[in-house]
């Protein structure tokens, strides 16, 4: 049995055990219903230094407070009084911890105060998440300036990923065993996750029963925010709402950190932020107004850390010791009009990224002094996704020529990651709804100004599986894996088993890489070992 599954089982064994009592309560609650709700449970984000952000959800206006320590039992725990979870939040709050021990595994317990009734509190909602390795960066911690230098790593670190949760229609059905993939990924002990996108679809409503072609049907779990397209703040919230009813996510969110992007199903499909809607599904035509109030209920609704410069920033840095950053970046908020895709020259109407934020990964990419580099992206490099016959939604044009449009931004990030000696940069990403791995190099390319380099694609957790989607071979990407069958009709179900995630194992002593693809049993359908090059990244680094 390996620590940190002992570490659990001694947690859940000192829950049931201990009836716990908070500070300050004057009785015992009979009745659960009388107390405020931790039943949507409890999840930590944004691990990195001494910090993390724990999340959670009551039912009532309800103060946060959140314990932690490196014992199971909570012998030395300590205790972080957080802020009130109100209507305004829709009863979510988050607490972020600091002088967490490095490299320790943290046990949590999250507790409602009833505002109306100091006296009443929530039963705990339990977890335990890894601690990140040691202090990094200014990234981490803008406010000291400090730059900290990185210890010898002394552990493995294992990274999953994938994306595309409850869509075309596939939602919770119970008998069926729910979100299946998420109970696969915690039996592997991921140190994090990365949720590459559309973790809801806001845009697909739900249908009672779905029928299957081998004549059984699917049976959804319906609740009125997925009876319809979501338009209100609270609608938006009720999708996320939605995913927690299934206890495979919620076991999931209580034992691995995560790092949580967008894309757009969030919002709604292929969103850019200046459309007006012609959808009669809609009474909303703005989408600048849609995306402002799913913005808002994504925010409130996962562990991420604001940043005071701007609160409503998606794209981030999570350092993760000596083998590891993660580049959490944005393709969906800077974005011009999708479009033919094919202006000769970088301007406002091809920005995908947009300006700061390429700036932004250039500069972190280069400063960076992790073994690797793994940029999470929320939709794919190479793959040709349309929108509509004549109209393209992420980076490819399907021309194969020189880079245009949107692939002028990337040409630039590749050049300069070439010119400033960085080495040991990977992608992972999802959208498609299926599994690959590409291999990208100059050799095959008509623009040739990079260094090689792999994509890994791995989705859905639990959606429709489509694909396969043509590769644009203007940065010269080969197919290495797919993990489709030819053929194979659009939108199968979760039942048929073709749902996809990805691991990244890093190996403390060698630090290479190995890259794994699989699929909802949690069966390897392709892995590679990836050896680390020097880099001379880093070498402008602050001090």
């Amino acid at each position: 049995m390996s620590n940190r599954r002992r570490f659990v089982r001694t947690l859940a064994s000192a829950a049931a055990g201990t009836l716990f009592v908070p500070r300050g309560a004057a009785r015992l609650i009979a009745d659960d219903k009388a107390r405020p709700s931790t039943s949507h449970g409890a999840m930590v984000g944004d691990v990195a230094g001494d910090r993390a952000i724990v999340w959670s959800r009551t039912d009532r206006p309800a103060r946060m407070v959140v314990e932690w320590s490196t014992r199971a039992s909570f012998t030395d725990a300590r205790r972080l009084v957080g802020p009130a979870a109100l209507p305004e939040t829709g009863f979510t709050a988050r607490v972020d911890l600091s002088g967490l021990p490095a490299d320790q595994t943290i046990a949590y317990r999250v507790l409602f105060q009833d505002l109306a009734d100091l006296k009443t509190w929530s039963l705990p909602a339990e977890g335990r998440f890894r601690s990140a390795p040691g202090r990094h960066d200014v990234e981490a911690f803008p406010a000291t300036g400090v730059v900290y230098p990185r210890p010898a790593a002394s552990r493995d670190v294992r990274l999953a990923w994938s994306a595309d949760t409850v869509g075309q229609g596939w939602g919770i059905d119970s008998a069926r065993g729910g979100l299946r993939t998420y109970e696969t990924m915690r039996r592997l002990e991921p140190d994090l996750f990365v949720h590459c996108g559309d973790t809801i679809y806001a845009d697909g409503p739900l249908a009672a029963e779905v029928p299957l072609d081998d004549g059984s049907t699917w049976r959804n779990l319906v609740t009125p925010a997925k009876a319809k397209v979501a338009e209100t703040l609270e609608e938006f919230r009720g999708n996320y709402l939605y995913n927690l009813l299934d206890e495979n996510v919620r076991r999931f969110n209580a034992e691995v950190a995560q790092v949580i992007l967008w894309d757009d199903h969030e919002v709604l499909n292929n969103w850019y932020p200046t459309e007006l809607l012609d959808d009669p599904r809609y009474a909303e035509k703005s989408v600048a107004l849609l995306a402002a109030r799913a913005k808002r209920a994504f925010l409130e609704h996962n562990p991420i850390r604001y940043r005071g410069d701007d609160p409503e920033r998606v794209y981030r840095r999570i350092p993760c010791g000596p083998l590891l950053d993660v580049f959490a970046i944005d393709m969906r908020s800077y974005r011009a009009p999708n479009s033919p895709n094919t202006q000769a020259a970088a301007g406002p109407e091809t920005a995908l990224l947009g300006r700061a934020q390429l700036d932004w990964l250039m500069e972190s990419l280069a400063l960076s002094r992790a073994a690797w580099k793994v940029v999470a992206s929320d939709m794919p490099l190479g793959l040709v996704v349309g929108d509509g016959p004549a109209h393209f939604e992420a980076v490819a044009n399907g021309e194969g020529g020189p880079p245009l449009g949107r692939e002028l931004e990337i040409a630039e990030l590749l050049r300069f990651l070439r010119a400033q000696h960085v080495r040991n940069v990977v992608w992972i990403t999802g959208d498609v709804h299926y599994a690959a791995a590409h291999h990208y190099h100059p050799e095959r390319a008509r623009f040739r100004d990079f260094d090689p380099f792999w994509e890994f694609v791995a989705g859905p957790l639990h959606a429709g599986t489509f694909g396969p989607t043509p590769l644009d071979p203007s940065f010269g990407p080969a197919v290495r894996f797919l993990g489709i069958p030819e053929g194979m009709k659009p939108n199968r179900p979760p039942s048929e088993g073709l749902q996809f995630f990805g691991t990244l194992d890093i190996d403390h002593r060698s630090r290479a890489l190995t890259a794994r693809l699989h699929d909802v049993a949690g069966r390897v359908l392709y892995s590679v070992d990836l050896p680390p090059e020097p880099s001379l990244s880093g070498r402008a680094r602050r001090s």
